[in-house]
């Protein structure tokens, strides 16, 4: 099994209460690789609308629901409270 070093595993903070936090995780992608966001594929082809819900209507917090996706070459995962890791596949 393949084990990822804890320096390959970026972290970020996304704002839960912003319009589009897809928008927002295409942005870090786009830092991540040196590009511009809209360089990148769209995000709805992932993840649809599934981290506006995750955020509009979160789920009490004891639930812990993450979602995690593969977009434009990494493997990112959200948790309701807006942490999101991002880890190049």
């Amino acid at each position: 099994m393949d084990e990822t070093p804890d320096d390959a595993i970026i972290q970020r903070q996304l704002q839960t209460n912003a319009e589009e936090p897809a928008v927002e995780v295409a942005k870090i992608v786009a830092e991540l690789e040196g590009t511009a966001a809209d360089q990148l594929g769209p995000t709805y082809v992932q993840i649809d609308h599934m981290l506006d819900h995750l955020f509009s209507n979160p789920p009490a917090p004891e639930a812990q629901v993450e979602v995690t996706f593969t977009y434009e070459g990494y493997r990112i995962t959200v948790s309701q409270s807006g942490r999101a890791q991002f880890v190049k596949v």
